[in-house]
């Protein structure tokens, strides 16, 4: 399972121009699951996303996680971070995990990482969706489990 966090000022994900979720500050989770990832892997994500300290302190360093700034989560499940384009151009999604697998363990990545008292909003699975973001820093950091 991978996830790609970016700290963000503000988030908006629409489907087919109808707002679905919005997020005025805090972090913005893509989460890919991969074949034979299990709650294990998810839950390990949901804690590492939930204490990941990418936000200022006082004196300017990175020390605060989005729960001890008040901010929100988007979480949005994005196989694509799964694409292999180690042999030619058009990546291969074989290490994607099918698409009922992947969505219980996308929700239970919401549940897991709400546990910890964060407000987190959502996607919509397999959906078409629209992303705008306003990077803050920007910081992205890559976490895998």
């Amino acid at each position: 399972m991978k996830a790609v966090a970016q700290r963000v000022k503000k988030t908006t994900l629409k489907v087919d121009g109808e707002l679905i979720s919005e997020i005025p500050f805090g972090l913005t989770v893509f989460l890919g699951v991969k074949v034979g990832d299990t709650e294990k892997e998810a839950a390990y994500l949901a804690k590492k996303i939930a204490g990941l300290r990418v936000f200022e302190d006082e004196n300017g360093k990175m020390n605060l996680s989005v729960k001890d700034v008040g901010g929100e989560v988007l979480l949005v499940s994005q196989f694509t971070l799964y694409g292999d384009t180690s042999r030619g151009n058009r990546p291969s999604f074989t290490l994607a995990e099918r698409p009922e697998h992947a969505q219980a363990l996308y929700e239970y990545a919401v549940k897991e990482l709400s546990d910890y008292g964060i407000i987190v909003k959502k996607g919509v699975f397999g959906a078409d969706m629209q992303i705008e973001q306003h990077n803050d820093g920007p910081v992205t950091i890559l976490m895998e489990a």
